[in-house]
């Protein structure tokens, strides 16, 4: 028997339903002849680049005058193009993600609290914004020249002038079709999403004289956003963690003027049992023709990523020294010069994200991926012969071969059996077969396999040939 792994990551809450992992790992399709019409390939990994004089990244940004600027620890830099780190200036706050946007003459920076700060992209001097009527805000977004905020605390949301570092107290307006507070403003396709706690509006820049923006008429959503620093936009699109009575636990994209639960029941389900979600992080980037929204739970220590080819989840984990399964490195993300940058939410790392990387920084990656085979109506199942089909014989000249570990489960995950491995192949074994024999018999109750590998080098996974015999 072929089998193809068609779906993604999902745990349903009960393991009668089904349990499938998938870490490290996205699929692609194949063309309509291939012998497999799934790949899974690995994640991108990660190069070291620069090293930050602080540790803990906040913030990346690709401002408009082709500058990276990042937040590390209470500082903001830029970047030069020889990697080196120049301080521009200081915050008054030390962790927490910032949110940042330019108008091309100013570059914006906010962290949620009272103060916002500002760097003239001409000369790089760095000031805090004063003025009566600015409120601060947990982010910043920018539509015709405009910069956008929350008022944290209220129903507001107000702007900057066009082209300014300005802000006029009567440009300013109220979440008017709910009492939530509003929590963030995002800009995607010049269209303003106005995120409350609760709710959700669609605004658009109508050109009014007073305030230029207005309420699309007909426009509401049930669904708020409980993590502002988990929107992120890309495409068309908005991406967010939802908040309130009905949001609580969903993932949401927006399609057209609406929302589109793009999390499963069974993600959400895991959702639920972290101690927070409102410390979420989100960011979007693009591989390989995929396009990526990747969420990142710090107090939980996980990180999901969505595929919008696929519409599949896997799960981005980085492996410790002791074999720990943790969230992705990367806290903030910026494409800059035609590379996809992240920085680290520990140290002063600045990595370059590619698939030409097959570790992190060096450390190795666990690949994971489990699928079940049905059971036979309650009959008994012997597994004589499982080939996983991968690609092999990519090892470096001088390394060790890789190795791949299988292990099953007869109880639908509760419990494991101990793992076999075989080899992928020293350089140039093109021909070598990932093969287990003799694999035992099931309890009745189907199995669940699983195989995983951690190595510095190229690999893919195809799918599997079970030879098995069933006992009526």
């Amino acid at each position: 028997m072929k089998g193809a792994l068609m779906t993604g990551a999902y745990q349903a809450r009960s393991a009668i339903a089904a349990n499938q992992r998938c870490v490290n790992l996205y699929a692609e399709q194949n063309p309509a002849d291939s012998e497999f019409p799934v790949t899974h390939y690995p994640t991108p990994g990660l190069i070291r680049r620069a090293v930050a004089p602080l540790r803990g990244f906040r913030g990346l940004y690709a401002a408009s005058n082709g500058e990276l600027y990042a937040v590390v620890a209470s500082k903001l830099y830029t970047v030069d193009v020889d990697w080196t780190f120049a301080e521009r200036g200081t915050l008054q706050t030390e962790s927490g993600p910032v949110s940042m946007r330019d108008n091309s003459l100013f570059l914006v920076i906010v962290d949620g609290s009272p103060n916002g700060y500002q760097l003239d992209l001409s000369n790089h001097a760095f000031s805090q914004i004063v003025g009566e009527a600015f409120y601060g805000s947990n982010r910043v977004a920018l539509i015709d020249d405009f910069l956008l905020f929350n008022q944290p605390g209220t129903r507001q949301f107000y702007a900057s002038g066009a082209l300014a570092e300005t802000f006029d107290p009567l440009d300013i307006a109220a979440k008017n079709g709910s009492s939530d507070k509003t929590v963030a403003v995002e800009v995607a396709n010049r269209t303003i999403w106005v995120f409350g706690e609760q709710t959700t509006e669609v605004w658009y820049n109508a050109g009014a004289s007073d305030f230029a923006f207005a309420r699309y008429p007909g426009t509401f959503i049930e669904y708020g956003c409980i993590a502002p620093a988990s929107i992120a936009a890309m495409d068309t699109a908005v991406y967010w963690l939802g908040g309130g009575d009905l949001g609580e636990g969903l993932i949401f994209r927006s399609d057209q003027m609406a929302a589109l639960a793009i999390s499963t029941p069974a993600l959400s389900d895991e959702l639920r049992t972290y101690p927070r979600l409102d410390d979420a992080i989100g960011y979007t980037h693009q591989a390989d023709g995929h396009l990526f929204y990747v969420l990142t739970f710090p107090t939980a220590d996980k990180t999901w990523c969505y595929d919008l080819a696929t519409k599949q989840w896997h799960e981005r984990l980085w492996m410790d020294d002791g074999g720990k399964l943790h969230r992705h490195r990367g806290s903030c993300f910026a494409q800059w010069r035609g590379r996809q940058l992240v920085g680290d939410w520990e140290n002063g790392n600045l990595y370059e994200m590619t698939l030409d990387a097959f570790d992190d920084d060096g450390q190795e990656r666990l690949h994971l991926r489990s699928w079940p085979n049905t059971g036979n109506e309650g009959d008994l199942i012997t597994y004589d012969r499982l080939i996983v089909d991968m690609e092999v014989g990519q090892a470096g000249a001088n390394d060790p071969e890789p190795q791949v570990r299988l292990r099953w489960s007869d109880t639908r995950g509760k419990t494991w059996g101990t793992p076999l491995s075989r080899g992928l192949g020293a350089r140039g074994e093109f021909k070598r077969r990932v093969q287990f024999n003799a694999l035992g018999t099931d309890k009745g109750m189907g199995r669940i396999f699983e195989v995983s590998w951690s190595t510095k080098t190229k690999t893919a996974l195809n799918g599997y040939y079970l030879k098995a015999s069933g006992e009526a």
